[in-house]
């Protein structure tokens, strides 16, 4: 079993992330509501169980 290192940075709202390789991507969450610039991806935290997240990217 092989164990990765990973790093992350909050800077306020601005999340940026490292891995052993080094820059992973970062991003950005405002309350309940987060983005990922890797990805694309944004999500809507909802109180209870679950929430809402989008597709992102089409590549």
């Amino acid at each position: 079993m092989r164990y990765r290192m990973r790093k992350s940075f909050k800077l306020g709202p601005i999340r940026i992330r490292f891995t052993e390789r080094g820059y992973q991507g970062w991003g950005l969450k405002i309350g309940r509501w987060s983005w990922d610039a890797r990805s694309g991806v944004h999500s809507v935290d909802t109180p209870g169980l679950g929430g809402f997240r989008s597709r992102g990217r089409r590549r």
